[in-house]
This record gives C-alpha cells, structure tokens and sequence, in this order.
C-alpha cells in the first residue's frame, strides 16, 4: 500500500480546491521548462492533494502553449499517484447537454503542434493507450459528480482539436456522424498519453458547456454563453473534486488496471545507447524503470 495523492488539472473556470487544509502555492522546477503555474498543495479529509491550474491563474496559456510535459513531470516529482483532469468541453450528443458532465474513455487525437512524448531521440519507448483513463478513477469521479447533483455521463470519446478556434460546421458533422466522437476539446492531449509514459493514472472529466457547431437550434458557439454555463461548471467541478478524498482513500493498492506500470516492457533502447542527457530529464517520470 502506498499513500494517496490526488492531482487536479483544473482548465477553464477552475483554478482552485475548496477547504484545502495548510494550503500553499509551490514553485516546482522541471527539466522540460516551466510548469503552467505554481502548485497548489495541501490536504483534504485526510489525503494530500495538489492543484495545478492547466492554463495558469489569470487564463494565460491558450490550448497550444500549455507546457504539458512540463506539467505532468511537475505532478510526480510531488509524488501525486492519481491524476483527475477536468476540462470545458462542447457536445456531439443532444443527451450529453450544457451543465452535464461525461468521464471520458476514449480520445481521438487531432492536435498537431505539441511535443507528445518524454521519450525520442536516445531512448525510445512505446506505451499502451489502448484504454488512456483509468477506470477506477473513473468510477470515483461517477460517483463524486452524482454526489454533487451532476448529471454525468459514463463512458465518452473525445475529439481533441489543435484550437484555439472552434470547429467549422463540416468539421463539427465530420466528429459526430462518421468519427462517432461525445465531446471535444483542446487539452486532454498529449496530456492523457504523457500521463500514461509517467505511470500515473488518469482521469478525464468533460464539462460540457455547448454544442459545438453541429446543433441546428444552437449555431455556432458564442463565447457569452460558454463563459455562462462554465462557470456554472466549475461550481459543480469544485463540489466534485472536494468528495474525491473520501471516496478514493488515504491509501492505495497497486493499480488493478497497471496504469503504474506503464513502462514495463516500454523503453525499446539498450542501456549502452542511452543519451545520458535524457536519462536524466526522466529521472521523474521513469525513473521507478531506469
């Protein structure tokens, strides 16, 4: 059994933790540039919790600039075990409305000028995301939102988009009709996958707050109106995220899924072809392997 650590990726709306006990903001230095913003630690019903807000407080990195590795290199240096991301996101499904919330499973990834990996040139590894959430999280994060009064949705794949524009109407048809896709939005990727290479489990929770482009009653976005049901959203994200400490526990047993065990049988370089410059950028996310 291991200690508990919950990490909150908080995006558009929620940039804190209610009741979070000897609360402080920490500056965490990573070797793959600045984290979005400082780190908020501290303890809830008895478990160590840490908040990141993933576009930094004050909105300051849109969806392309966000230093995702960054991020998540920051979240496991603090020792953080579970990782929760919540996220605004559109619609594709008349059920899954504005003011809903859907735990994501599936991603479709369609962002194109992000770094998306720890690993490349002089140690190459190749991780599973096949399943990119962990259900046991998942199920907390179900159980957390219907607490709170949420209608939640389980189970939904999410289109992630390059941004920071919204999608045209064709393309917005495109996902819904012939890709199949719940939701979409701009920063659950590479974050999910860096996740998975850093042997932390994760968990995505879309905050729907529109329609995108395809409902034929609602046209295209306007802002005005995310701006409104977010902050709505992040109301109900707060009361969520408060119950995760309860239902998740102080302790832990190993992953029943392996989501801690990623990197198995991943890195495919030899130990004698390792640049020893990378090997030591990895010290955090890899180093239980190397």
């Amino acid at each position: 059994m291991t200690k508990t650590k919950i990490g909150i990726i908080g995006g558009s709306g929620l940039y804190e933790i209610v009741g979070l006990k000897e609360a402080s903001w920490q500056a965490v230095e990573s070797p793959w540039g600045a984290p979005s913003d400082e780190l908020l630690t501290g303890t809830l019903d008895g478990v160590e919790m840490v908040f990141l807000p993933r576009h930094g407080r004050g909105h300051v990195h849109s969806p392309s600039t966000v230093p995702y590795r960054a991020n998540i290199d920051a979240l496991k240096r603090l020792g953080v075990t579970d990782v929760i991301s919540v996220s605004a996101c559109g619609s594709f499904r008349e059920e899954m409305a504005p003011g809903d919330f859907v735990i994501v499973d599936q991603f479709i990834d369609r962002t194109f000028a992000r770094e998306k990996s720890f690993f490349g040139t002089g140690c190459v590894a190749h991780v599973s995301v096949a399943h990119p959430t962990c259900p046991r999280l998942g199920d907390a994060c179900e159980t957390a939102a219907k607490e709170a009064g949420v209608t939640v949705h389980k189970g939904g794949t999410y289109l992630a988009m390059e941004g920071p524009q919204f999608s045209t109407l064709a393309e917005s048809k495109m996902y819904r009709e012939a890709w199949g896709c719940d939701v979409i939005g701009m920063t659950n990727m590479p974050e999910a996958k860096l996740a998975r290479e850093a042997e932390l489990c994760y968990a995505s929770v879309a905050m729907i707050t529109d329609y995108d482009s395809w409902h034929p009653d609602h046209g295209e976005v306007d802002v005005t109106q995310i701006i409104t049901t977010l902050m709505g959203n992040a109301e109900k994200g707060r009361d969520m995220v408060k119950r995760l400490p309860r239902l998740l526990g102080a302790e832990r047993a190993d992953c029943p899924h392996g989501c801690d065990k990623a990197l198995e049988f991943a890195i495919i370089t030899g130990p004698d072809n390792r640049d020893p410059a990378l090997m030591a950028k990895l010290d955090a996310v890899a180093g239980r392997v190397l």
